[in-house]
């Protein structure tokens, strides 16, 4: 879509002159959901850690990858919370590419996301979008389309695709997400993907003051932190790892130095 048309996608109200994560990610995978203030502060950001671009890219590759593995393994139902605006590559095509019946419900706090995907989505009978907030996980399992992809019957596979480095320490993440998988049915699946402080400790302090200027700060951890989002799942093979290390499409997908891109990975299953 030439960006010269974005009044056909974007709602009036939104804010032209704020960068947005989503619609700032959007850009770093070369899409053409942003608008100048989103691109200006990406190129501030690339000039202090040039590899963010690869390194979102290498996010959405895991997406895809984690998302064709729980479709290869059964799952029809995902629970996609801060998902941002479903372009290139979303959750609903490639799961279909397996499960045609395929349902997903993208759940998203920042209105602007939300409008966005709801213009995108318009017509998908299996798809829908949320307006709720992981902060409170009560208000948010309580809205229509998750309470019906929740019924009980057939397992969730449970998406926190680079939302919890958006969650302060002082919310609680890890109480958050205890409380999510308890609500969720037997045999769910949770894939995660966390910003890593370990693989580029150079650049967390940058890249958090760069998201600081955002209504999205960023809490980037280390290993130990991010792998007790798993408690009560079974990780599958290859564990915990760095984005390009799970489960690549080629031996050589991975590089020699998988901390360059630093963000762990993994994906699990429940009893």
């Amino acid at each position: 879509m030439p960006r010269q048309t974005w009044k056909t996608w974007s709602p009036s109200w939104v804010d032209l002159e704020t960068p947005n994560a989503a619609r700032v990610y959007d850009y770093y995978l070369g899409g053409s959901h942003n608008f100048e203030a989103d691109r200006r502060m990406a190129r501030q950001a690339m000039e202090q850690w040039p590899d963010l671009p690869a390194i979102m890219r290498a996010n959405r590759a895991f997406l895809r990858r984690a998302v064709q593995f729980l479709a290869g393994e059964g799952f029809t139902r995902f629970l996609d919370i801060g998902s941002g605006i479903p372009t290139l590559g979303p959750v609903h095509e490639v799961a279909r590419e397996l499960r045609p019946q395929a349902r997903v419900v993208y759940v998203d706090r920042d209105p602007v996301a939300v409008a966005h995907s709801q213009m995108m989505l318009d017509g998908d009978r299996l798809s829908s979008v949320v307006h709720a907030d992981l902060t409170d996980p009560d208000e948010l399992l309580a809205q229509p389309d998750v309470v019906a992809l929740l019924e009980p019957g057939e397992p969730v596979a449970l998406l926190l695709i680079a939302v919890l480095h958006f969650v302060p320490d002082e919310a609680g993440p890890h109480a958050l997400v205890r409380r999510l998988r308890d609500a969720l049915p037997p045999g769910s699946a949770l894939a995660l993907c966390h910003a890593d402080r370990d693989g580029r400790p150079d650049q967390v302090r940058p890249h958090q003051d760069i998201y600081a200027r955002t209504r999205t700060p960023l809490t980037m951890r280390g290993h130990d932190e991010i792998a007790r989002f798993f408690d009560g799942f079974a990780l599958v093979d290859p564990g915990l790892v760095y984005l390009t290390q799970w489960r690549p499409d080629r031996p050589d997908a991975v590089g020699p130095h998988p901390e360059r891109l630093p963000g762990l990975v993994g994906v699990g299953l429940l009893p």
